[in-house]
């Protein structure tokens, strides 16, 4: 299971298929407020999840000044936050990702950036 979802996963975020705004809004806008939370608390510089229902993808990334990045919007602005890191980044998290989303829990990741 987690190596389809991890297929999946590799083209929305590393191949730039296109994601599915249905399953944003399905599966991950009721979150925004708790996430957004949560990165305030844990004083992050954003936090993004990633989902995965039936063979579509959707993100949101949540910056601290509570932007909000859905999609290809959201993969775009993670890739410009991360700049070279995040061919890097991405394959190191999708596993995590996948195998989070196999076992039915949406994949959070709060960031915080180190100079």
């Amino acid at each position: 299971m987690s190596k389809r979802i991890e297929k999946l996963l590799q083209k929305a975020l590393l191949q730039e298929a296109p994601m599915a705004y249905a399953l944003y809004e399905h599966e991950l806008v009721e979150h925004l407020d708790y996430w957004y939370n949560g990165l305030v608390a844990d004083r992050n510089e954003f936090v993004f999840a990633v989902t995965e229902n039936s063979g579509d993808v959707a993100m949101v990334l949540i910056t601290k000044e509570k932007d909000v990045y859905v999609n290809e919007e959201a993969r775009k602005k993670l890739s410009q936050i991360w700049g070279l890191a995040y061919r890097p980044n991405m394959k190191r998290l999708i596993p995590v990702m996948a195998e989070e989303l196999a076992n039915d829990i949406i994949a959070v990741n709060g960031v915080t950036i180190v100079l």
